[in-house]
């Protein structure tokens, strides 16, 4: 049912797996955590999703996994060009997208469907709705220390993931119970990122695009208690989003439980395709102007 497939953005080459459902099934993009590839998170919901009447389209971004581009590097921008390029792609078996994504993922599922009105509607779980001014409110000082530090170590290397609170880009013992173990070994990921990389997380304002998202409905599927994505700030992209919304608290312990643990999971991929087929039931409009 699914087929490896590649396409280009900025002419880099990019790797994902295409499973197509019924002729003119409305579409699914799925765009992941922080570091993450194809086979694990994405590839678990995505599967869901199809068994629930979809296509979908779980693809490594550049820089990680299968595709090509620099290596383990976040380059926000770049994953934007990724999506855009991904919903083209989609584009041609059905004109009924939408994006799903999860934790870093819902931060850009919102951008990229800002920006690209072929995006129907919007999924966030688990998301990082990251916000460059209510992360420096406390401490603008700290804040602008801590970006010039990733600024000057720029193109260094850290591990993504460290056991024992070692220095890592994403710290403390929760990640690396899923990445740090055979909960979520994948061949093609890479326990290394750039310092860039956190620059690049620290300065993405996913809540800021949260206004400009108009029509497009919006969900959110958010653990009440999660300590690497914020439930203040899903709230705050919820409230923020002019069109359709829904926010769904599911009562997960950890940020990872809507990664692979059930009932989390699939309440969330339940929740997702049922708003999903009630705002992608009808084939896009169209307009003209005189």
């Amino acid at each position: 049912m699914s087929k490896q497939v590649t396409f280009t953005a900025d002419g880099i080459t990019l790797a994902g797996n295409l499973s197509v459902a019924a002729d003119g099934a409305p579409g699914v993009v799925l765009t992941g955590p922080f570091t993450g590839v194809k086979e694990q998170v994405v590839g678990t919901y995505a599967a869901l999703l199809h068994e629930r009447g979809f296509t979908t389209l779980a693809f490594d971004h550049r820089g990680f996994g299968e595709s090509g581009g620099r290596r383990a590097h976040e380059d926000s921008q770049g994953k934007l060009s990724d999506l855009r390029a991904a919903v083209s792609l989609l584009g041609e078996h059905t004109d009924r997208v939408a994006v799903v994504g999860v934790c870093l993922g819902g931060g850009y599922a919102v951008r990229a469907a800002a920006t690209d009105p072929r995006i129907r509607a919007v999924v966030g779980i688990a998301g990082a709705y990251n916000s460059p001014a209510r992360f420096s409110a406390g401490n603008p000082e700290g804040y602008r220390a801590a970006i010039r530090s990733f600024i000057d170590r720029y193109d260094e290397e850290l591990p993504a993931v460290a056991p024992g609170g070692g220095t890592a880009a994403m710290g403390g013992d929760e990640p690396y119970a899923y990445y740090g173990t055979a909960r979520g070994a994948a061949e093609r990921w890479e326990n290394r990122v750039t310092y860039g990389s956190l620059h690049s997380l620290m300065t993405l304002d996913a809540l800021g695009a949260a206004p400009l998202l108009g029509p497009a409905p919006l969900l959110i599927v958010h653990g009440r208690v999660d300590a690497y994505c914020s439930p203040e700030l899903a709230q705050a992209a919820h409230d923020a989003a002019p069109g359709p919304k829904e926010l769904v608290w599911l009562d997960a312990q950890e940020h990872i439980d809507l990664y692979d643990v059930e009932p989390h999971v699939t309440r969330a991929a339940e929740s997702a395709a049922s708003f999903l087929h009630r705002h992608l039931s009808s084939p896009a409009s169209t307009s003209t102007s005189a």
